[in-house]
């Protein structure tokens, strides 16, 4: 995958999460995967179509997306992913990856993002590549965050 293609993502998380409240954000390491993804929990996928054609998952367990939702709703308490912390973590993925739709666009690559679906589950494994794709482990203030790549 193209360096070009996937500046856009790192970018995306160091404009956006602080923007939302987050406070901390370290990249660990980058990684390969293997056809299918498995789940800590949530994942929110999103689907790329015109000119780019692939998918981007962010995956985390369910006390990070709780936490998340939590700090997006400026310190409510989240004990559980109900119906209005599962769209915020929605609306997270949506946000990210739209600047990174945006920034794609900038470097003259047509780009559309589907609706954002939002998978609970432990024991969930998704495919999202027909072989292999790129992990992007982070640290966002002390909560483990994963964006799994898949682009064409």
């Amino acid at each position: 995958m193209d360096v070009q293609m996937v500046n856009p993502f790192i970018t995306a998380i160091y404009d956006v999460l602080p923007q939302l409240g987050f406070q901390n954000i370290k990249r660990n390491k980058l990684s390969v995967g293997e056809k299918y993804l498995k789940s800590f929990g949530v994942i929110v996928l999103v689907g790329f179509s015109k000119g780019i054609s692939g998918n981007v998952a962010y995956n985390m367990s369910m006390n990070t997306a709780c936490g998340f939702a939590s700090t997006m709703m400026m310190g409510v308490p989240v004990l559980e992913l109900n119906s209005i912390a599962e769209s915020a973590i929605s609306e997270l993925a949506n946000m990210l990856t739209a600047q990174v739709a945006t920034k794609l666009s900038s470097q003259n690559h047509l780009v559309d993002i589907s609706t954002p679906n939002l998978t609970i589950g432990e024991d969930v494994s998704l495919c999202i590549s027909d072989n292999q794709y790129l992990i992007v482990e982070l640290d966002v203030d002390g909560k483990r965050f994963e964006v799994d790549i898949k682009i064409d």
